[in-house]
C-alpha cells in the first residue's frame, strides 16, 4: 500500500538518489532546473510517496515566476519533477502523486496558476494541463513550446521569460 506523506519529512539525501534513478545524474542540466534555480520546493505542495518504508516516488512544485517583457512578474507554480522508481513506474504512483498534489493546491488557493514541462497528451487529458496559454513564454534553455503547459485562472498568457520566483510561507 502507498502512504503518501509531505516531502519534507524524507531526507534530502534520499530524494536526490530517487530524482538520480528516475532522471539519470545529468539532470541538473535540463532546463526545469535553470527555471527554479536558488529556491526550494514548496513544502505545502511536495509529497512523497512510501511503499513498506521505502520511498517510491516523489512531487516537488516550486515557486516561479513568469516576467512579463513589460517588467511586470506573475507568480507561478511549477510542478515537477514527479518521479517514480524505475522498477515501479508504470504502476500508477506518479498519477496518485499528480492527483493529491492537486487535491492540496485546490484547497489551498495555490491552484490558480501552475505550470510544468511534460508530455501534453498525458498531463492534458489526466490532469488538464495544456500548452493553450504558454505560447509566448520563454524558458532560459532549450524546451519543446507544446510540452511548456499550464492550467488555472490567473495563468497569463503575455510574454515573457520563465524563471525562479519568490519562496512563499507554506
Amino acid at each position: 500500500m502507498i502512504n503518501l506523506v509531505p516531502l519534507i519529512e524524507i531526507a534530502a539525501g534520499e530524494i536526490e538518489s530517487l530524482l538520480d534513478s528516475a532522471f539519470g545524474a545529468n539532470r541538473h542540466n535540463r532546463t526545469a532546473y535553470r527555471i527554479r534555480l536558488g529556491v526550494s520546493f514548496l513544502p505545502a505542495l511536495s509529497f512523497a510517496a512510501i511503499e513498506s518504508g521505502q520511498l517510491v516516488g516523489a512531487i516537488q512544485c516550486w515557486p516561479v515566476a513568469l516576467v512579463l517583457d513589460d517588467g511586470d512578474s506573475v507568480p507561478l507554480v511549477m510542478v515537477g519533477p514527479v518521479a517514480v522508481r524505475p522498477d515501479r513506474q508504470r504502476d500508477g504512483i506518479g498519477r496518485q502523486l499528480m492527483t493529491h498534489m492537486l487535491g492540496h493546491a485546490e484547497a489551498t488557493g495555490d491552484a490558480q496558476a501552475l505550470m510544468l514541462i511534460g508530455d501534453p497528451e498525458y498531463y492534458g487529458r489526466l490532469f488538464g494541463f495544456t500548452a493553450d496559454q504558454t505560447a509566448l513564454w520563454r524558458a532560459p534553455g532549450p524546451v519543446e513550446q507544446r510540452r511548456l503547459l499550464a492550467r488555472g485562472d490567473q495563468v497569463p498568457t503575455a510574454a515573457g521569460m520563465l524563471g525562479p520566483g519568490v519562496t512563499i510561507a507554506a
